[in-house]
Order: structure tokens, then sequence, then C-alpha cells
């Protein structure tokens, strides 16, 4: 008779190779790091890390053959950045202050970093080095988790990989961008909707997202009857969100959690709509949390629309056309959101492809946030050292698979423009295996651009501020399974 807690002959066999895929990757390391036999990380050499090391954990945090072999990656890539300084953390504090007007006169960069996240990432953190910018998120959003192919605890994991490789060091603020109720689906099935949203927000705070911005405000019903009705479900949804949030929070941090009152696109938002979504959301918070008996903390900023569209609005010919940004709504709005309810301010959503004279704009209109995605895209795509066979098979990727993202009248230049976002999931090892040379001139362009915007937002020189009021708490995880077992296991020491 088998016993319970006995494997079975195929499952030991499929255990070992489990095993022998972790124990490769951490010989191919073990000059620089190693795990000893209690699963306690030691650092050996950090130069060499950052020579060749970090490479190699990031590959296997991607592409590693195995969940186990992935896992490990992920969570030894974590344990190092602990030791060196690299720490997720929330930037709710320094928002706070900024709405007791402690601090000021910048604009938090906030990036999605969508086309090889590693390259990119690295191209971020060399400028951030270079100029001592802390103020500044990494962020991904909820459709763009599926598209790019990164769930939260790889994305995490490469960026953190991508500040260890460059010499960057702080908290890191990675958040959850537009994690959005999508209103067709709400409408067919509320509760079924609202539980995607919560689940993603659990996996990305496990992983370390621990800013999250919560994106009701497609639920925004402009046919109802003044402006309170109009904000109600978004008011109402984004409050037990936040709870939601703070219900589940790694003890000892607070997730900075922002509201939205204007789906990005649509009409300028107005200071009665702010007030109207504030006075609401603080109402229905008070209320969840009276019925829990615990107090939680509300947004620390809100998104509202001036002007811009995701993506920029792209013409017949592929070139972007040129927005009339309304800075004063901006400015009135940021105001308001400190002044009256202790926020950071306004925050600036679909603003990469706008000229490179807007950008010092934004911290004179004293702008909380500004998110910026599609132009590290294109800068990707668009380079002469892209490989143009790469390119094209991408394109025709979109041409097969997205046809539906061709709108009547559009030509080719705006399909592609607008589709080809689309094809990053699915070549992302093609993405990651570019040669390096030319990997490498297009890293410098994005350096080049990370760094002109660092300049522009008036992020330079932010570290300081930053480790001062944020503390980024040690997060120590325990090993993955199979790094745990067999660590523990007679035949098995990593330190020998």
């Amino acid at each position: 008779m088998t016993m319970p807690n006995m494997l079975s002959p195929a499952t030991e066999d499929q255990a070992l190779l489990r095993t022998a895929g972790v124990r490769s990757l951490l010989e191919q390391v073990r000059d620089s790091t190693r795990v000893s036999g209690d699963g306690t990380v030691e650092l050996l050499d950090v130069a060499l890390l950052r020579e060749e090391g970090i490479d190699r954990l990031v590959h296997a945090a991607i592409f590693g053959k195995d969940a186990d072999v992935r896992d490990t990656a992920r969570w030894f890539i974590g344990e190092l950045a602990q030791e060196i300084g690299v720490r997720p953390a929330s930037i709710h504090d320094l928002y706070l202050a900024r709405g007791r007007g402690e601090v000021g006169g910048f604009t938090v960069p906030a990036m999605n970093i969508r086309a090889a996240s590693y390259d990119t990432g690295r191209a971020l953190f060399a400028a951030a080095r270079e100029l001592e910018v802390g103020a500044l998120i990494c962020e991904i959003a909820r459709s763009e988790i599926g598209y790019t192919d990164q769930r939260p605890s790889e994305y995490v994991a490469v960026l953190t990989a991508a500040a260890i490789k460059e010499g960057w060091s702080g908290p890191l603020f990675v958040q959850g961008d537009h994690f959005q109720l999508n209103a067709k689906k709400f409408k067919a099935d509320p509760k079924a909707e609202m539980q995607a949203v919560k689940d993603i927000i659990r996996e990305a705070m496990h992983a370390g997202f621990y800013n999250i911005d919560v994106d009701t405000s497609t639920l925004v019903d402009l046919s109802r009857e003044g402006l309170d009705a109009q904000q109600q479900t978004n008011y109402r949804l984004s409050a037990e969100l936040t709870a939601y949030v703070r219900h589940y929070q790694p003890a000892g941090v607070t997730v900075s959690v922002g509201g939205e009152i204007g789906e990005v696109g649509t009409e300028n938002s107005t200071p009665e709509e702010l007030r109207a979504y504030m006075d609401g959301y603080n109402r229905e918070l008070r209320r969840i949390t009276e019925e829990q008996g615990t107090p939680v903390d509300g947004l620390a900023k809100i998104s509202v629309q001036s002007g811009t569209t995701h993506g920029g609005t792209v013409l017949p010919d592929g070139s972007i056309a040129d927005v009339a940004i309304d800075l004063e709504t901006l400015r009135t709005l940021s105001e308001i959101a400190r002044r009256e309810y202790g926020m950071s301010g306004a925050v600036q959503h679909g603003a990469s492809t706008l000229p490179a004279s807007a950008f010092d704009k934004f911290p004179e209109m004293e702008t909380a946030e500004i998110h910026l995605a599609t132009n590290f895209q294109n800068i990707f795509y668009d380079h002469p050292a892209f490989p143009a066979d790469l390119k094209e098979r991408m394109y025709e990727h979109c041409r097969q698979n997205f046809p539906d993202e061709r709108k009547p009248g559009d030509t080719e230049q705006q399909f592609i423009y607008k589709a080809r976002k689309k094809a990053l999931g699915a070549f992302k090892r093609e993405l990651w295996e570019i040669p390096e040379d030319s990997r490498a001139h297009i890293r410098e362009t994005l350096r080049e651009q990370f760094a002109f915007l660092f300049r522009k937002l008036r992020v330079d020189g932010t570290a300081a501020t930053v480790g001062r009021i944020v503390a980024a708490p040690e997060m120590r995880r325990c090993g993955p399974a199979t790094l745990r077992m067999k660590a523990a296991a007679d035949d098995w020491d990593l330190s020998d």
C-alpha cells in the first residue's frame, strides 16, 4: 500500500528533473552569489553579479524551462535586491508629504515598460542612476499584462534585475496602472468583473506592486441627472477596491492607491466632477470602514482628463496629431486635490507622445504624476538598429491575429501603429535575442529619452528626498518548494 505522503515513481522523476534545472541555474551564478543549505542568499561579488550573473538569472526568470526554475530565479533576484538596496516600496508617504506642502516642484514619471522590458528597464535605471532620480514609477496596466505576456512576478523580477544591472538602488515603485473594470463585462456580470480586478490586485501586491491605480471611471454614467449620480458607481467601487487593497496589503506597507474621475480621451474633467467623486468616495470609504471597525487610508492621487488620448491620435500617414492639452485644468484640479483632500495632486495620462516642449509645463502646474508609455515602444520599434525582418514578422502577426484593430477608413500605417503593441508578448523571446550590439544602440537612445524626461519633469536629484521620506521595508520570502526541499536533503549542499 502506498503511503499518502510518498511520491509515485513518475512524480518523483518529474521532481528530480525540476530539481536538476534549479541546481543548474544556481551553479551558473555560484561565483557571484550562492544559496546556503538553510536557503539564505549570500552575495559574494556584486561586480561579477552585474557583469554576468544577473543576466543569467533574469533570463531564467522569463524563459526558464519550468515553473520551478522561473520561480527560483525570481526569488533569487528579489533576495539579492534586498541585500543591494533595491526594494519594492509604496510612494504613498511621498505623496501625502506633497499634499501637506512639504515637497513639490516636480512631476513623478510613471512609465509603462512594455517592449523588451529588461533592455528598456536597463536604459531607464542607467539614466536614473546618472541623474540621482528617486521619484520614478515603473508600471504596467491590466491589459498590458495580457498582451505583453508579463505576469506581475515576472515584471517585478525583470525591473529589479535591470536596476541591479545598472547600479541603481533605492525604493522601487512598481505600479498597477489602470487596474480597470471593463464596462461591457461589468454590465454582463458585475460580480465576476469585480472579482477579476480583485484577483489581479492581490496577485500584483504579492509580487511587489505596492502602488495600485484602481480605475472604475469606465462606469461613469453621463446619462444620469447630477454629478453625484453620474459618479456614484465610480466612487462606490473605487472605495470597495481601496478597502480590498488595505485588507490584503503586506504588513508594514501602506499601498499607494489612485482613483480616476474621467476616462482618458473623453471630455476634460472639471472641479465639480472631482469634488463629486471625492466626496462620494470618502463617504463610501467611511461607511465600509465603520462596518469593518478599522479606519483605512484613502487615495493619494486622482487621475483626470485634460485633452490627451492613450497613444496619441494617429494620422493617416502614421504620424501623431498635435494635442491641445489644457494645462490650467491640471493646475486647478491639482490645487483642489491638495488643498481640499490632502492628496498629492492630479495625474496626467497618455502623455508620452506629446511634443518635447510640453514636458517642463507639468512641474510648473504642480502635476503630481504623468503616465508615459507608447513613445518608449515607438523608439524600440522605429529604431534603425531594430531588425527589419523581425519587425515585418511582428507586423504580419498583427495583420493575421488582430484584424479588429483596423477601423473603417484606417490606413495601413494607422492600423499598424495601433496594433503593434499586441505583438510584444508573442515575440518576447525574439526581442530578447536581438543581437547585443543592436540592443545596445537601442538602449542608448532610450537612455537619452529617459534622461530628457527626468530633467524636464525635475525629478533629477530626488533620490535623497525619496530616501528621507519613504521607508522601503525588508521583505524576505521563502524559497520555492523545490529549493527548500533540496536544501534540506542530505545529499544537497549548495554551499559546498
